[in-house]
């Protein structure tokens, strides 16, 4: 069981306010090391730079989307094993089905409520304590 304090968050999202929703979400639960990135190209940058333990990333943004930042994340070694959920307002079971093929952890709906956000990742990491 890991602590939500203890995980390292980074949030990938070309809204300002999807991204605050989903920082307010973590907050709530005990997640406090939280980034941000506005596109997929600053979010594999952040990665190289200072990896987290989970990447909650948007499927469509511009310059690298969704999983376009899950291929390369998983392509790059010293981060590969870094769990990703996807989110996305897009309840496209083709869409679903190719970030599955590509390693996605897990899969996250617009909208979300924090309880569902909590539960999509105890699904990865176990209980958080």
């Amino acid at each position: 069981m890991p602590a939500a304090s203890a995980l390292k968050v980074l949030i990938v999202d070309d809204q300002l306010t999807i991204r605050s929703l989903v920082r307010n979400s973590l907050q709530d639960i005990g997640v406090s090391d939280i980034r941000e990135a506005p596109d997929g190209e600053e979010g594999l940058r952040a990665m190289v730079t200072q990896p987290a333990n989970l990447v909650i990333t948007d499927f469509n943004m511009p310059k690298l989307d969704g999983l376009g930042l899950l291929r390369a994340i998983r392509g790059h070694p010293p981060i590969a094993s870094t769990a990703v959920i996807m989110l996305t307002g897009r309840a496209d079971r083709e869409l679903v089905q190719r970030a599955v093929q590509f390693g996605v952890n897990n899969y996250l709906a617009k909208p979300f409520t924090t309880a569902i956000l909590k539960q999509k990742i105890e699904a990865v990491f176990g209980a958080l304590t």
